[in-house]
């Protein structure tokens, strides 16, 4: 199963990251590399992961990484990364 990364996801993602490269450079070169490696696990077991709080369908999951939530769909063929978003235990109405 292959990963996709999809422009809402890419975009947050790099914002976030020039946000922390503001006060540190190689926090953000580190939270970078290791968020990727944990997304490249999700292809392994990807319903290990809970299901989403911000969508009632079982095939969207959420990663919980250093207060951030990714949010990523589970396809036949793949995994659409999606979300990048600020943890939240439950959805805001």
């Amino acid at each position: 199963m292959r990963i996709r990364y999809k422009d809402s996801f890419v975009r947050r993602f790099e914002s976030q990251l020039e946000f922390i490269a503001r006060d540190k450079p190689s926090a953000a070169r580190k939270f970078r590399k290791d968020l990727l490696a944990r997304i490249k696990e999700i292809p392994d077991n990807p319903f290990l992961y809970r299901k989403s709080v911000y969508f009632d369908d079982d095939n969207i999951r959420g990663l919980i990484f250093k207060g951030y939530t990714i949010v990523f769909l589970i396809n036949d063929d793949c995994i659409d990364v999606f979300g990048f978003v600020k943890y939240q235990s439950k959805a805001v109405d």
